[in-house]
């Protein structure tokens, strides 16, 4: 794909299993539509696309990947090591995972090396007792847009500034500050609400 189109940017939405097939969700930027289309249906792992929303000149595209492509989509839900974020380049793929253990990083890395997929692993760390459950629940990419819109006040009400002049500063696009700010608003939610218990 990233050879008929060098100039665009691919970030994973999120992944659905699904009977036979791996359903992704990608946004595109940096292409028209049309172009995207076809440069995906070129891709052996894909099945169909389908064009599901825009904004700007972003689009979330809804793809049907075929279990019998081995690549790393269906590595990652073979060995079921939990996908937080993963964005594509011309130049690179970076994914960023999370494993109970680095047991669970090292049969990700072995099943890879199995069917020829280059990866590199470029950091790894431990989630520490002393880190709090809410920082252990966001990505450092999500963790760093929470506190740079909460700084600038974006959550303000009126907001003292908007998701464009975010990106700007972070050198990202509006939709990946919106990504980056819904996942790690739903991974506080969800870290936090896990602890709520009902009176009996």
């Amino acid at each position: 794909m990233f050879e008929q189109l060098p100039g665009v940017t691919v970030e994973l939405e999120r992944i659905i299993p699904a009977q036979d097939v791996v359903i992704p969700y990608f946004w595109v930027r940096g292409t028209d539509v049309d172009d995207i289309e076809d440069a995906f249906l070129n891709h052996p792992g894909v099945e169909t696309i389908q064009s599901v929303d825009s904004v700007e000149d972003e689009y979330l595209l809804r793809v049907e990947w075929t279990l019998e492509y081995e690549g790393v989509l269906n590595t990652l839900m073979e060995t079921q090591v939990p996908l937080i974020e993963a964005v594509g380049t011309s130049e690179q793929w970076t994914f960023d995972i999370r494993g109970d253990d680095r047991r669970d990083i090292a049969a990700f890395q072995e099943r890879c090396r199995e069917l020829d997929i280059p990866i590199t692993l470029t950091k790894l760390h431990a989630l520490t007792p002393i880190e709090s459950e809410t920082e252990a629940a966001l990505t450092d990419t999500q963790q760093e847009a929470l506190v740079l819109a909460y700084e600038r006040g974006y959550f303000n009400t009126p907001r003292d500034v908007t998701m464009a002049e975010i990106g700007d500063e972070l050198g990202i696009s509006q939709q990946a500050v919106a990504s980056r700010l819904r996942r790690g608003i739903s991974s506080i939610l969800g870290s936090t609400l896990a602890e709520l218990r009902l009176p009996e």
